[in-house]
């Protein structure tokens, strides 16, 4: 490994490339051991910067005096100088070390330093000939010292095994990631902004449940030694959220983890992030507009655009998305007419089967017990779902898919539904509420299989003490931030995403 200087094209090494992982630990640790016998313990100083590296660089001024830390990216060999890069959260800086300026003795010491570890830096803003600004040291101070040596290519880690195993690694050495990660955290934080300012309460509700609802998915299942009972980790916020709007909270909002014990893909993870929403008063159409007008400002505020560029690893752009007020509306039937054929809903379950596994090629997709209505999706989710690009409104869902919503008043065989669609998936569903609650029980009812065991008791009683009319929305935040921040992979956008244990 090595690295130039960017005022000499000679290259200097910084370690033996030959030598294992075990070696230059090793090598660490007969460093750490020469300090500790200087009196020098890096565990154990402190150190106050003041501001960070790139308002140093943000404010330069000839001679400003600045106090900087950072992990050393970079170390550069110039004899009786010595150059280093310290980064932090911000940014990087280079860091200029004379040994007649730091003293023999503590010129002896940052010779010391090696790639990773942490350092404290004071001293004079100056720029090199090349204009680097840089930090003329005049004192500094060893922070914590790194025993095993930074992924090989410090540049960028691209192993994917790793980058998703040592996310920490990934942070490190790849700037862009650690620019994904920093840029969801201002969604998120826009989001609650945008709600709070339009009178939503955020709230907590129990993660552990007794009865799985709000949605049809597999849960995980634990046990309560207290109380001697099965729990089930949440598959939804909705039942709890609706709850509060019988206790007369009109707006109200969770930001939570939801868990589904199913599979991993590319665009699912077993624990994923939600935003559950609902409006006393609303119906799906108050959801339509609050969930555009929410991803409109987040775009605008936090990546400055509302066009979206989605690149390969080359930098190509291969699709953008173009978020632009008064999207697309297009009701489920007439999507799936599209590629299914127009008389798709005329003809009769047998024959829809066998178009879909024969003709549309989703004998893969079809399971033997799956009833008519989940034929027809899986022809909507495989053939119509991927083609939705641009944000796209698709309504009147069929009412066997969405038992807590109101059916539609001209067409009782759908109900006020809409499913957001961008970047090719889902991203967010919304309700006009269902809040009868003997219609409610029926179609509950319907959905278990008429297995009452499974039904909420304790929300269809809530019901029965009167829910206003309301509507509903769900917000997939890593979808979300996967469309707004050009990842083509659920793992990218999760900090520390789901994988099997290392053996």
């Amino acid at each position: 490994m090595s690295e130039t200087h960017p005022n000499t094209s000679q290259p200097v090494p910084i370690a033996d490339e030959s030598m294992d992982t075990n070696a230059l630990i090793e090598q660490r640790k007969t460093k750490l051991a020469s300090l500790r016998s200087k009196g020098i313990d890096p565990f154990r100083n402190k150190f106050a910067p003041i501001g960070t590296c790139a308002e140093a660089r943000a404010n330069y001024t000839e001679g400003m005096a600045v106090a900087l830390a950072g992990r050393i990216s970079a170390h550069r060999d110039m004899g009786k100088s010595q150059f280093i890069d310290i980064k932090d959260q911000s940014g990087r800086i280079q860091v200029y070390a004379q040994k007649n300026t730091l003293g023999d003795e503590q010129f002896d010491v940052f010779k010391h330093l090696d790639l990773g570890d942490f350092i404290g830096v004071r001293g004079a803003l100056f720029t090199t000939r090349t204009g680097e600004i840089s930090v003329k040291i005049e004192s500094f101070t060893i922070l914590a010292k790194a025993l095993r040596p930074p992924p090989a290519k410090w540049h960028g880690l691209a192993d994917t095994e790793t980058r998703y195993r040592q996310r920490y690694l990934d942070l490190i050495a790849n700037d862009n990631v650690k620019d994904v990660f920093l840029k969801r955290s201002q969604i998120i934080r826009e989001i609650r902004t945008f709600l709070q300012n339009r009178g939503y309460v955020e709230v907590e509700t129990p993660m552990m449940q007794s009865i799985p609802g709000g949605a049809a998915a597999q849960p995980f299942v634990t046990h309560h030694n207290a109380l001697g009972c099965q729990f089930f980790l949440r598959i939804a916020l909705e039942l709890y959220l609706k709850r509060l709007l019988v206790g007369g909270i009109d707006r109200v909002f969770e930001i939570g983890r939801n868990f589904r014990n199913e599979g991993l893909s590319r665009k699912h993870n077993p624990e994923f992030t939600m935003l559950e929403a609902y409006q006393a008063y609303g119906d799906y159409e108050t959801m339509m507009e609050l969930l555009e007008s929410m991803i409109c400002h987040v775009s605008k505020t936090v990546l400055g655009t509302l066009v979206i560029e989605h690149k390969d690893v080359d930098g190509n752009v291969t699709k953008t998305i173009d978020l632009t007020p008064n999207w697309r509306r297009a009701k489920y039937k007439d999507l799936v007419r599209e590629k299914a054929g127009q008389d798709w809903f005329d003809i009769t379950p047998a024959e829809r089967r066998r178009r879909a596994v024969e003709d549309l090629k989703l004998a893969g997709d079809i399971g033997t017990a799956y009833e008519d209505t989940e034929v027809t999706g899986a022809v909507f989710e495989k053939l119509v779902e991927p083609t939705l690009i641009q944000p796209t409104f698709v309504t009147h869902l069929p009412k066997e898919l969405v038992p807590l919503a109101k059916l539609t008043p001209d067409d009782p065989t759908t109900v006020e539904v809409f499913e957001c669609c961008i970047n090719g998936q889902e991203i967010a569903p919304a309700y006009t509420e269902q809040n009868d609650p003997i219609e409610q029980r029926e179609r509950l009812e319907h959905q278990s299989g008429g297995e009452h065991q499974k039904l909420d008791e304790d929300f269809l009683v809530s019901l029965e003490h009167g829910m206003p009319p309301a509507g509903g929305i769900g917000i997939g935040i890593d979808r979300l931030c996967m469309m707004l921040l050009g990842q083509e992979s659920i793992r990218d956008v999760i900090l520390f995403p789901q994988l099997r244990p290392k053996e």
